[in-house]
């Protein structure tokens, strides 16, 4: 097999649940090849380079092999290999998203009773 369709190589390489999930990602733009937005039919090939954003996270992985089918997490490690710029930009954002958190005042208790009824008051107020 020298070409595989991108949902099913994404699929095997458990970046997916299912290929649906899969398809409704490169659906909304969330897998890229070259710089461009791809097509679920889109056929990939060994070596060429996907930017896929899942969540916060955006990785970049080479494709090292195809499968059609599903496999162990270690075996579908081995489809692709992520490269080091992504990996370090990855490790750079979940520094500054934690960073962040800490600045954000927290309550250091539950709200009282009081306290919950004036926000479930400013809630409806708002339709939250």
């Amino acid at each position: 097999m020298d070409r595989l369709r991108v949902d099913k190589w994404l699929w095997a390489a458990r970046f997916f649940r299912t290929r649906s999930i899969a398809k409704s990602a490169i659906e909304g733009g969330k897998v890229h090849l070259g710089g461009q937005r791809v097509k679920v039919s889109r056929e990939i090939s060994v070596g060429e380079t996907l930017v896929i954003k899942q969540g916060w996270d955006e990785k970049e992985v080479v494709v090292r092999s195809l499968s059609a089918q599903r496999g162990p997490a270690p075996i579908a490690r081995e489809l692709y290999e992520e490269t080091i710029a992504s990996i370090e930009k990855r490790k750079r954002e979940v520094r500054a998203r934690k960073a962040a958190g800490a600045a954000v005042a927290r309550p250091t208790q539950k709200p009282g009773k009081h306290q919950r009824k004036a926000l479930e008051r400013l809630r409806k107020q708002f339709d939250i």
